[in-house]
């Protein structure tokens, strides 16, 4: 979550009962009136063709999901009916259709602390505190006692745990704040200084015995099983402060968050990871749900290699976006699973922070999130894509209330206020656009499937689990029709009786199946509206063409730096590179790029071999040499290949995770070529050349 006031999705579309059944039922099959697709070119602007590459393939997909925490705190007590729905809504196969939950383990402020936080925002710790506990006791808490847990806490989020367990494939228990007992302010909501660390030093072990116990209670409770817990949200941010009022008493922050810089993060994933070693959970840790990429790598960069050995997966944030590729590479790099495990926006107006006001109608905000989702897709590679709150406040969200105007977080949106005698009619439910364009995505790429390379920004594309079919989700966010055509080429098999579907979001309904386009030549056009996202199921088409690869047996390769437009040259004595001005016969600046590894997926391994010297490009030390070609390849003179289909690559060292940069993002001729970390700088960004194609 942001640190910022976070606006709840409503988008006053009524969904009642009635409307809900109507949703699930006729709209999401057949949609209301199709679409009318433009006839000529001249009715469309700038066509567009996409072509799947399915020679690179990300890791297997794991799902999309959401945190719980505050949406299902407040509704969880809900009247059947209506919480039902909800849920329906959520992780029903003809709602969002949601496979990951993240269960939010509260902190929880002291007994005597009047509830200051947002609607939904007390999630309620697991901690028994003894009668007559105030905030000023701090030191009676126990992992070890029974009587110091409420094995009863919780009741509303562990009401949909129980409702969806059938759903979900992966739960993640995760922590937006220690108990206040363990904190520095003693309250939930963050340190009096939000730079500060709020977490105490002396409560790092007991904290971590928490999040396992947690974990553990949960499973036996509700039969479950953990696989991930994350002990920190958006840690090393400004985002986390207390207030105190003229009575004592808080009167903000909002919601609870906790300031952990890196060496505490550090301390708490070695706590963690001793207390899971000998916990009856098989959990495994993840970290550290940063704000954004940037701020990620900053921490992750940070961390010595003991601690990173004992994170078994990468989550990040994308509520800033800058550096996506970054905490990409830095994922290859420690060869584990990365996921983007929160983000939202409003995108009123077209504005992600909002300012349009709440409405429900508009396509904007659907489009905001179909954009977020294809960029954070191309550029992230993440195998788990996760919504922070699909259900928001509906009251928070209208006019006065998180704003003058209102505002749009979330694509479900209810009153959090809803009473035991409410219906579906006196406490409605509203979706925004949002609802529509992300089931674009979450009903037509599923779990299993693999998301393979696109060369066009506005689109992503996936391979099925089965390898027999492709999707292909494409935003059309301009104000005119689009011809868009699919091209199958690099697939290695196109059955005669393979054949495209188009499924339209746009302002006249939501998924709306088209008639089938046949496939004529390797390729299907269709024409969408404008302001649309439009999913094309294609049936029919399997394997990898055999010149589907952008690396061939045999073939020589340049290698031109995306900052500098000069190419990646052996040094005359070589033994080290340089860029220089392409000279189309000098075969200094031709590489042959070896596959070492088998497979299709993004993160196969490469040798480069410079023809002019026989040498292999390798890490020494802190520079980047060529190295003499004896015998096989080690892990220094080894790379795996990123793109995000614009036609430029990265280069990460198997052995040290640094990636090919040119030093001090240099562009005059003969500046030296080293390894750095990743930045996403285009001066570790380069386009390649088949010279022999």
């Amino acid at each position: 979550m942001t640190g910022k006031p976070r606006p709840n999705p409503h988008r006053p579309r009524p969904h009642t009962a009635l409307a809900a059944s109507l949703l699930s039922g006729c709209l999401l099959a057949a949609g209301a009136a199709a679409p009318a697709q433009a006839d000529t070119a001249d009715t469309a602007a700038g066509a567009v063709t996409i072509t799947p590459d399915p020679s690179y393939q990300g890791q297997e997909f794991q799902g999309w999901g959401t945190s719980l925490a505050w949406f299902a705190n407040a509704t969880g007590g809900y009247p059947d009916e209506i919480r039902t729905e909800l849920a329906r809504m959520v992780f029903g196969d003809q709602g969002l259709n949601l496979n990951i939950a993240r269960y939010n383990a509260g902190g929880g402020n002291a007994p005597d602390v009047p509830d200051y936080l947002r609607a939904g925002g007390a999630v309620e710790g697991w901690w028994q505190a003894p009668e007559g506990t105030t905030r000023e006791d701090t030191d009676w808490w126990s992992a070890d006692d029974p009587a110091d847990w409420n094995p009863d806490a919780d009741a509303t989020q562990r009401w949909w745990v129980d409702r969806i367990k059938d759903d979900v494939t992966h739960w993640e228990v995760f922590s937006n704040s220690p108990p206040y007992f363990m904190t520095e302010s003693g309250y939930v909501s963050g340190g009096f200084d939000p730079d500060q660390n709020q977490l105490k030093p002396e409560s790092v072990d007991d904290f971590a015995a928490y999040m396992v116990g947690v974990s553990e209670r949960l499973e036996q409770a509700h039969g479950i099983e953990v696989d991930t817990v994350e002990p920190f949200n958006e840690p090393n941010t400004d985002y986390w402060g207390t207030t105190l009022g003229p009575d004592g008493n808080p009167t903000g922050g909002r919601q609870e968050g906790a300031h952990m810089g890196p060496q505490l993060q550090q301390d708490v994933i070695r706590a963690l990871a001793a207390e899971l070693s000998d916990a009856e959970t098989e959990a495994v840790i993840a970290a550290m749900d940063e704000t954004n990429p940037g701020r990620f790598a900053q921490n992750w960069q940070s961390y010595p290699e003991d601690v990173r050995e004992l994170v078994a997966q990468l989550n990040v944030h994308t509520y800033g976006t800058d550096g996506r590729t970054t905490v990409r590479d830095l994922a290859k790099a420690a060869k584990k699973p990365l996921w983007m495990s929160e983000t939202g926006g409003d995108w009123g107006d077209g504005k992600r922070w909002g300012g349009g006001g709440q409405d429900f109608e508009t396509m904007s905000t659907g489009l905001g999130l179909a954009n977020l989702m294809v960029d954070d897709l191309r550029e992230l590679e993440p195998s788990a894509w996760v919504f922070w709150q699909p259900v928001e406040d509906y009251d928070n969200m209208a006019p006065g209330g998180e704003s003058d105007v209102g505002g749009n977080w979330g694509s479900i949106q209810i009153p959090f206020s809803c009473t035991a005698e409410d219906t579906l009619e006196t406490c409605p439910i509203r979706t925004n656009t949002k609802y529509h364009t992300a089931r674009n995505f979450t009903h037509y790429i599923r779990p299993g499937d693999h998301f393979v390379a696109t060369d066009d920004g506005s689109s992503v594309a996936a391979v099925s689990g089965a390898g027999d079919a492709a999707t292909v989700v494409h935003v059309n966010d301009s104000d005119r029709p689009r011809t868009v055509t699919v091209d199958l080429s690099k697939f290695g098999h196109i059955a005669g009786d393979a054949a495209m579907t188009p499924v339209v979001t746009d302002a006249g309904g939501g998924l709306v199946r088209q008639d089938p386009v046949e496939i004529e030549d390797g390729s299907a056009a269709y024409t969408v509206p404008a302001e649309s996202v439009t999913t094309f199921v294609v049936e029919g088409v399997s394997g990898v063409a055999e010149d589907a690869a952008l690396v061939q047996p045999g073939h020589d390769y340049r290698l031109t730096g995306v900052q500098s437009g000069k190419a990646l040259t052996a040094t005359d004595d070589g033994t080290a590179a340089v860029i220089r001005g392409t000279e189309p016969g000098d075969e200094a600046q031709l590489w042959d790029i070896a596959k070492v590894t088998e497979g299709t997926d993004n993160r196969q391994r490469y040798v480069l071999t410079n023809e002019a010297t026989g040498r292999r490009l390798a890490v020494r030390g802190d520079s980047l040499v060529l190295k003499p070609a004896h015998g096989r390849a080690g892990a220094v003179a080894q790379w795996t290949m990123s793109t995000t289909g614009d036609g430029s690559w990265t280069f990460v060292n198997r052995a040290t995770g640094e990636l090919i940069d040119v030093a001090g993002q240099a562009t005059e001729d003969g500046s030296e070529v080293s390894v750095w970390q990743p930045t996403s700088g285009p001066n570790q960004r380069w386009e390649i050349t088949d010279t022999d194609a």
